[in-house]
């Protein structure tokens, strides 16, 4: 009934989604990099394709869902040495980043991953692919360290549209390098003796990329139907990923990359060199996660956020407005689908869902209809099962917090309506609305 496009980042098109796999749709999204805490950019990343997966369980395409952990990685390494001193302690680093990820995740709602392997369970299936290429030729050694030949792979760029020629523009090349061509990329780096793992060519670890493609191989076999991440993926990660699967296997790596999207801070790119930085557990802290998700949800995933108190503020509003409908009642995926096909709103919501995860269209036509889906009982239920089965929204109430500004606001309102001042009583009320807070009063003798 509905019919589910994606804008593909191969073609640039939206395109009618087809998967290869009619049994079960397998998705691949690029986890993190536990070296740090997670900020809100990873957030943003995680519940858009946590819509997507949602949304793909609902249309009844039993998607298998992979999002990786690359637990070994220089940043990781960099960080421990700093932190305690000794590189080869990055494994306690990574669990602890892990297990807050994990915290700040679950607030979001966001469903867990099906599967979420780690790079450090997967040494051998890499050592076993990196033998492959440089059967195949498409990967040489140098010393310790095994290079993917970019020559090797004539369609290398067709996800970036980059030119292998114009690739050695920019790029260093130290004295020590042997690459036989700057825009050649690590598959395995070489280490001492004793460190990290043993291989057919000495001892060391992996390159960033060649964790993916073995994962997923592992996980999802030859050809993923979708692989998704931020934007900054593209190139060289995700380009590189294409080169070094393909090589492998001959297949197509993925029939849909989609990537979304990044967040600036008041109108500046989120940086750790100008200090503007905010993590997850700093913004989950500050506001309601259900409040954070939905002004995510309130842009498309395609299109940078500017993320402003301001913004934030009037999410809290809007969200405010939506709470409301939890009196309707829940439905099943089978009674709602019955209501999309007789209710002209409640198709159009998911079809604007469907309509490459078009999540503010869903919110405008929502809100345009807002008072008569509250009226409706069962187009109310329809729209709640929406916003807390696909858009993660669980609709509880925002508590108000215990600021001194808005326990003074409730203390004078109080007041006045105990001395029947209901002017004044109305004008609070308005205040505590603005601040994103509906007031339900009871009855004063």
């Amino acid at each position: 009934m509905h019919t589910l496009f994606l804008t593909n980042t191969f073609s640039k098109e939206k395109e009618r989604f087809v998967p290869l796999h009619q049994k079960q749709v397998t998705m691949y999204v690029c986890g993190i990099t536990p070296y740090d805490y997670a900020h809100v950019g990873h957030g943003r990343v995680y519940v858009c394709f946590d819509l997507l997966y949602r949304l793909l369980r609902f249309l009844g395409l039993n998607p298998k869902y992979v999002r990786n952990v690359t637990d070994i990685d220089d940043k990781l390494l960099h960080k421990a040495a700093a932190v305690f001193g000794d590189k080869m302690r990055y494994p306690e680093l990574a669990e602890k980043f892990m297990a807050d990820f994990h915290i700040q995740t679950k607030k979001l709602n966001c469903l867990a991953p099906d599967v979420e392997p780690r790079a450090t369970e997967y040494i051998s299936e890499m050592i076993a692919m990196i033998q492959t290429l440089i059967q195949k030729e498409h990967a040489y050694v140098v010393g310790s360290d095994v290079y993917f030949r970019v020559s090797s792979f004539p369609e290398y760029g067709k996800l970036s549209h980059k030119k292998v020629c114009d690739l050695s523009a920019g790029i260093r090349v130290e004295l020590n390098e042997k690459k036989e061509h700057p825009a050649d990329f690590a598959l395995w780096k070489g280490a001492a003796d004793g460190e990290f793992w043993k291989s057919p060519w000495g001892y060391g670890r992996p390159g960033w990329h060649i964790e993916c493609s073995v994962m997923s191989l592992a996980n999802l076999g030859e050809t993923i139907d979708i692989h998704g991440g931020g934007i900054d993926l593209i190139f060289p990660h995700h380009e590189n990923e294409i080169a070094q699967s393909e090589a492998t296997t001959a297949k197509p790596f993925t029939n849909y990359f989609l990537h979304n999207e990044f967040v600036n801070l008041n109108h500046e790119k989120m940086s750790k060199s100008i200090g503007n930085v905010i993590t997850l557990g700093q913004a989950l802290i500050k506001t309601n996660p259900m409040v954070w998700r939905f002004y995510i949800l309130q842009h498309h995933y395609r299109m940078p956020i500017d993320f402003t108190e301001e913004g934030l503020s009037g999410a809290k509003v809007a969200y405010q407005k939506l709470v409301h409908l939890t009196s309707a009642p829940t439905l099943s995926s089978q009674e709602l689908l019955k209501i999309s096909a007789e209710n002209t709103i409640v198709y159009s919501l998911i079809s604007a869902l469907c309509d490459d995860l078009n999540s503010p269209k869903f919110f405008g036509i929502l809100f345009e209809h807002l008072s008569m889906i509250k009226q409706d009982k069962g187009i109310g239920g329809a729209v709640k099962t929406i916003l807390q089965t696909i858009l993660g929204l669980d609709l509880e109430p925002l508590e108000i917090p215990a600021t001194e500004e808005i326990t003074k606001l409730l203390q004078d309102r109080d007041a006045a309506r105990k001395k029947k001042d209901w002017k004044r009583a109305d004008e609070i009320r308005d205040q505590l609305k603005q601040c994103g807070y509906e007031v339900n009063d009871k009855k004063v003798n």
